[in-house]
């Protein structure tokens, strides 16, 4: 069995995303919010949102994957920054349409 599993990087993933990192970061949502009033103010505009932070990581991490296929922490963080995007992305939706 291959030491790396897509289960055991959804695990670690999931240990990421999940243990208390407030007190070194703060909160997912004001930590990702504040990001993007950085980057809105970099590119002279405001239309970058907590959500599109979650997922400009995703496209960061497909980058340091594609010249590192090898490097196990871009797909453990691929899977972290897509679960965080898409928790603040349904946020408030009462609907539990992924069942």
């Amino acid at each position: 069995m291959p030491k790396h599993t897509r289960a055991s990087i959804l695990d670690t993933a999931k240990e990421y995303v999940t243990k208390d990192r407030a007190a070194t970061h703060g909160s997912m949502e004001d930590n990702f919010s504040t990001i993007a009033a950085y980057w809105n103010i970099h590119l002279g505009g405001d239309f970058v949102d907590a959500v599109d932070v979650g997922l400009m990581m995703v496209m960061v991490k497909l980058s340091r994957a594609k010249m590192n296929k090898t490097h196990l922490d871009n797909f453990v963080d691929l899977a972290g920054y897509s679960a965080c995007a898409g928790e603040l992305a349904m946020k408030g939706d009462d609907d539990d349409d992924a069942n």
